[in-house]
């Protein structure tokens, strides 16, 4: 077997193929996520908190550091940009969160599965019962 067809063979199987849609998804939804933190969640926050903005929250980490955005203190020096973090963990908070729904529903449904009986076979009748043990006595 050539390496090129072991290769289609390996990058065909199911698994793989699960595996790139969930990564395409991943990204997708990452990339909704950081929309919603960021367009909506946080304008929320700030308009709650009177214009509380963490995306431009830092800590200068040199003396030549005197500007009050982000992106400006940035090219000056170096700075802790911990409102980013904070915007990230929120981010991760929310990704985390529907992960657990999404889980806890997948693990209901496969419990409702679980106790589903079984189709039980049907009773057999007495006289059924009873001819199948004198048969079984006269085989002996």
């Amino acid at each position: 077997m050539s390496m090129l067809s072991e290769f289609r063979e390996f990058a065909l199987k199911g698994n793989v193929v699960d595996l790139a849609v969930g990564v395409i998804i991943g990204a997708a939804f990452g990339t909704i996520v950081s929309s919603l933190v960021d367009d909506l969640i946080m304008p929320l926050v700030g308009a709650v908190t009177g214009g509380l903005d963490f995306s431009n929250y830092f800590l200068p980490l040199s003396d030549t550091v005197t500007a009050t955005t982000l992106d400006a203190a940035r090219e000056q020096g170096a700075v802790w940009a911990y409102g980013k973090f904070i915007t990230a963990v929120i981010k991760f908070a929310i990704v985390a969160w529907v992960l657990f729904l999404i889980i806890r529903l997948m693990n209901k449904m496969k419990r409702k599965e679980e106790a589903a009986p079984a189709a039980a076979e049907p009773e057999v009748p007495a006289d059924v019962k009873l001819l199948t043990e004198i048969r079984d006595l006269l085989k002996k």
